[in-house]
């Protein structure tokens, strides 16, 4: 079996670093400490001039919930006319209603507006309700990919019910692993759900460049690392984790 691996990025110097160690695309984002937003347009425009394809980007209003006023809807659609218009591969996005089912009517629409870019529905599926009906409503909206962690904390616990999704969907939509995956669970994860394409930050801690520090003064809430400390991709992850990938 043939694998892809995607990275989600919040940087161009991860989006840089991912791309070359060898990622087969990129989903950009924004704040992934609130488990991503769409990132700025300025983000998106260099992302394009330095890839030349494999480019997804989130289109997530806000952190929080994924029920959505007309006001965020709204914005949703300005942002994926402006990926389309920019050259964009691919949006990712997930969209429900107040009892947990999938708002088929907006998700429908925004796959509709997407075309002809490829659309994934995002972790949204994870709060779904009902996982089977959910999978279901998400095939008949048109969506390319469906990411998911199995609705557990992450895909190495969630790696029955991804693997049960996968046999039900076929060949109508690509179910796509993602949240927790890393070097140690990669290889069961794949074999167990028998899944053929996968999600990950692959990042790792690294330190400031500043030569002058002002400690003590967090411009985040209490749980962020601090100013002086970032996430980014790890190239030499990457490469181990598509190494594994290649000896299944």
């Amino acid at each position: 079996m043939e694998f892809r691996l995607e990275i989600c990025v919040d940087s161009i110097e991860s989006a840089i670093s991912a791309f070359e160690a060898g990622a087969d695309r990129l989903e950009l984002c924004s704040a992934l400490s609130e488990g991503g937003i769409t990132p700025s347009y300025g983000m998106i425009l260099s992302a394009r001039k330095n890839f030349s394809a494999g480019l997804h980007v989130l289109i997530r209003p806000r952190g929080g919930d994924f029920l959505y006023s007309d006001s965020e809807f709204g914005i949703m659609k300005r942002d994926i006319e402006f990926c389309r218009e920019s050259g964009v591969d691919g949006v990712v996005f997930g969209i429900l209603l107040p009892d947990g089912n999938i708002d088929t009517v907006r998700t429908s629409a925004l796959v509709k507006l997407s075309s002809p870019m490829a659309v994934t529905f995002h972790r949204a599926f994870d709060l779904c309700r009902a996982p089977e009906r959910g999978l279901e409503d998400i095939i008949a909206s048109g969506a390319s990919r469906l990411l998911t962690s199995g609705q557990k904390n992450s895909a190495g616990e969630g790696a029955g019910l991804i693997g049960k999704l996968v046999r039900q969907a076929g060949k109508r939509i690509i179910i796509m692993p993602g949240g927790g995956l890393d070097l140690p669970n990669i290889e069961m994860v794949a074999r167990k759900t028998g899944a053929s394409e996968f999600h990950m930050t692959a990042r790792k801690s690294t330190g400031s460049k500043m030569t002058w520090k002002t400690e003590g003064i967090p411009m985040g809430g209490p749980y962020v690392e601090g100013e002086y400390t970032r996430k980014v991709a790890d190239p030499e992850k990457i490469k181990d984790i598509i190494n594994i990938l290649k000896m299944i």
